[in-house]
């Protein structure tokens, strides 16, 4: 007999939920139990169009999610007692018509996990293809077995489409079958929930306006109840007739389009279907616009073809990887998750254009959909020096939505433009004033996204039209939130940092230091464009005030300790009681009320720490080991964006190993579902950190004031580490290893024209270095004597890193 698995038993396992690949994500086997945090990890995007790794036959399932960049329901705010500027209305990211679903019947039973046996489940997620498989033999409770091959990618290449192969086959007997391809409107989504990181819970917000259906197609049209954007959404269908002569019935209704193909199956003669499926969306253009886009768009794909899709999609990653590829030797499993983080990173950002990429991306609802400070913060930086144009398409997105920030800064009562700190189409839409509409640092991140993109691209053009206003909007933001104090000194009170866990201080440390380079970015600016400046109707004047508000800003300093407090008054707090806290009760705003927070000394994430990164520009080597010290054994890491950081930070300071546990910590915070709640979605801006804990950690690359500089380390574990810098239509490859590091200048693709590249001018810790295409400079790592030995808060230590064996 065969060796079969009761699918109602599907094993339920502890531990990583995918094997070891270099190129991939393999799950071996079927866990329901975990079957939420795979849909995350299988989900596939281009930024656009984002769909989860839902099965084909759509149950079981946690949440079902196809995803548009951009298309969101608006809904109103609701609060105990209403105070002047509050958002009004909340945004949350829909989940729109649904074209994954295939449903199979074998003879009178309906293929599912719950029922009959599986003799084999399995599905790999290719980072060279963008194509997720899917392995399946199923016996039915009759006993007919049938192998079921799955392939499906969202096109980097076609935006608005994504194509799904299905073959069937019958093994052993002759069985008939019928395939239910269908295209389905208003899924029920999830309750609602306590975590404040689930989205809202809508209901179905989607009215039907046009289903049409013709042959094997179907489109389907609908609008927002209340954002009222329009939404068209198509299939078609190719079927292969070389072994089988298939019945088919198309039927449609307002939220449902359904084919059915059915036919008897001989062993050895598959049937094979591919559905292809089209999105279009707009808050202007007509339903009839937008089905003639769906048509055409289905049209191209079926043109193209599956294997069409799948060569241009190769052609396409081909091109990134070469370009973009990180190395780490020694540890596969780490190799693997920074890989993903690569792959993910692309998924999010490729095709968004001038659409917010939000937290989650499109692999799943958490967040609601927003997009917040991480974006310019943590997912920009590692893109600035891998695919620049992907930066321009979301400082463009922030750009056209300067009007909504002036709006906002004018509500306020402000100058210039305050940017929201959570939103999908540009207005304000956090309903919690600490923690968020108080965290003003959004201004300036976005504003160091503008002067790292021009400096990195020496893109004028952008600069001239787009990066200058920002530039000058958000200093005067700056201006009008601060104020000199009776010392002289530019000090800018009643605000939130980067730590949650503290709100509404006065001369937070990294906002200030932020703040400052604003200033002076938009200074130099506007002092370099000044035909475009006065235009915006910038004077010498507020350009003096800008200068003096920079170099006068005020940042704290505790002499007796010898550390910048996070605040003027941080340090004044009692320390909260770590070893009183369960360990169940992490994370904190989970299981405390913010008023216990806010008065300790608490740190959910890097803030302070997050600014000797940013800012290391403005503290000595000293201030930098004395802080990272100290802000240890605060912080306790309930952010999915903190592991990161102090990786950063530990590599810097001289802690390479603790570096390499935190690094370990955010590459695995998905793929191990270490915070709990992946079933919401990917941390993408996590995952954006994790490269920057290559880069700017292990690699010690520094971008302060334009110049390029690096001090590079290797943790014991690792026996080479290897990415690229792309600078200027140039490639700086770095290259380190035990007691020694490579520079070489290279052209951007391989097998590029190195004669036409110009000397590029670097620094390895203090020594500046010319570098010249076809010359490699080697130099060896510096000596590190750390003085302070960092301790994290009881039970906040990040894991060692233990390698896990090879599958």
């Amino acid at each position: 007999m065969h060796e079969t698995t009761p699918a109602t038993h599907a094993a339920q396992t502890q531990g990583p939920i995918v094997d070891i690949e270099p190129w991939g994500l393999r799950e071996t086997g079927l866990d329901l139990g975990r079957i939420a945090v795979s849909e995350s990890l299988f989900a596939l995007s281009n930024g656009h169009l984002g769909l989860r790794g839902n099965f084909d036959e759509g149950e079981p399932r946690a949440q079902s999610g196809t995803y548009l960049s951009g298309f969101f329901e608006s809904y109103p705010l609701s609060y105990g007692e209403r105070g002047f500027g509050f958002a009004e209305d909340g945004q949350s990211v829909v989940n729109v018509t649904d074209g994954k679903l295939i449903r199979l019947l074998v003879e009178d039973e309906p293929f599912d996990v719950h029922r009959g046996w599986l003799e084999q489940h399995d599905r790999f997620l290719d980072f060279r293809t963008g194509v997720l498989e899917r392995n399946v033999v199923w016996r039915s409770q009759a006993g007919r077995a049938v192998r079921v091959t799955t392939k499906r990618l969202v096109s980097f290449t076609q935006r608005s489409v994504a194509a799904i192969l299905y073959e069937v086959e019958a093994l052993e007997q002759p069985s008939r079958v019928a395939l239910q391809s269908n295209l389905l409107a208003n899924q029920p989504q999830d309750s609602e929930s306590a975590d404040p990181r689930k989205a809202a819970a809508l209901g179905q917000v989607l009215e039907s306006e046009l289903s049409t259906g013709h042959d094997l197609r179907v489109v389907l049209g609908h609008r927002t109840r209340r954002s009222g954007l329009a939404l068209a959404a198509g299939m078609d269908h190719v079927v292969d007739r070389t072994h089988c002569d298939p019945k088919e019935l198309t039927q449609v209704d307002d939220d449902l389009g359904r084919v059915t193909i059915s036919t008897l199956l001989e062993p050895g003669k598959p049937l094979r279907m591919v559905k292809f499926l089209a999105y279009h969306w707009s808050g202007r253009q007509s339903m009839d616009w937008l089905r003639d886009q769906v048509d055409a768009s289905l049209e191209n794909a079926i043109g193209a073809g599956f294997d069409g899709l799948v060569k241009s999609q190769r052609r396409y990653l081909d091109r990134y990887w070469r370009v973009a590829d990180f190395q780490l030797d020694g540890d596969p499993e780490l190799q693997q998750a920074v890989r993903f983080a690569k792959f993910q990173l692309l998924q999010a950002s490729a095709r968004a254009e001038t659409r917010a990429v939000g937290a989650k991306g499109l692999t799943g609802s958490g967040y609601d959909g927003h997009a917040f400070w991480d974006t310019e913060s943590f997912m920009l930086p590692p893109l600035t020096y891998a695919k620049p144009d992907l930066v321009r398409d979301q400082l463009m997105w922030r750009s056209r939505t300067l009007p909504l920030a002036r709006e906002r800064a004018q509500q306020l009562g402000l100058r210039g433009a305050a940017f929201p700190w959570r939103t999908i189409h540009g207005e304000e839409c956090s309903g919690y004033w600490p923690a968020g509409l108080a965290a003003f640092h959004v201004n300036a991140s976005i504003a160091h996204a503008v002067v790292r993109y021009v400096a990195a691209t020496g893109d004028d053009g952008f600069a001239r039209s787009h990066g200058l206003e920002i530039l000058v909007e958000t200093a005067r933001l700056w201006e009008s939130l601060g104020h000199h104090g009776p010392d002289g000194t530019f000090r800018i009170d009643g605000v939130t940092g980067p730590d949650e866990y503290t709100a509404l201080v006065d001369n937070n440390v990294y906002t200030n230091l932020m703040a400052q380079l604003n200033l002076d970015a938009a200074a130099d600016a506007a002092e370099r464009d000044n035909d475009v400046a006065h235009a915006l109707g910038v004077t010498d004047d507020e350009i003096a005030r800008w200068r003096v508000a920079a170099s006068t800003m005020f940042v704290p300093f505790d002499e007796r300790l010898g550390i910048h407090p996070q605040d003027q008054d941080f340090l004044t707090h009692e320390r909260w009681d770590f070893d009183g806290t369960p360990p169940e009760h992490y994370p904190l705003l989970l299981n405390y009320p913010y008023l216990q927070l806010y008065r300790k000394q608490v740190v959910k994430q890097p803030d302070l720490v997050m600014a000797l990164f940013v800012r290391g520009d403005a503290f000595t080597a000293e201030e930098k080991e004395r802080n990272f010290a100290y802000y240890e054994g605060v912080t306790v890491r309930d952010s999915s964006l903190s592991a990161c950081v102090q990786a950063i930070v530990a590599a810097e300071v001289g802690h390479v190993d603790l570096a390499y546990d935190y690094l370990a910590e955010g590459a695995f915070t998905d793929l191990h579902d270490l915070k709990g709640d992946g079933a919401e979605g990917l941390h993408i801006a996590s995952l954006g950190g994790v490269l920057g804990a290559v880069m700017f950690g292990f690699g010690g690359f520094r971008d302060h004031g334009g110049e390029l500089r690096f001090r590079p380390r290797i943790p014991a574990a690792l026996t080479r580490i290897q990415f690229p810098i792309v600078h200027c239509g140039q490639r700086i490859r770095v290259v380190i290893e035990p007691g020694k590091v490579t520079y070489a200048l290279t052209a951007l693709e391989d097998g590029g024209d190195e004669a036409a590249l110009r000397p590029v001018t670097i620094h390895h810790e203090d020594e500046a270095i010319e570098l010249v295409a076809g010359e490699p400079v080697e130099r060896p790592l510096a000596e590190l004597h750390p003085t302070f030995v960092p301790t994290q808060p009881a039970g906040r230590a990040p894991h060692r890193r233990a390698l896990r064996p090879l599958s």
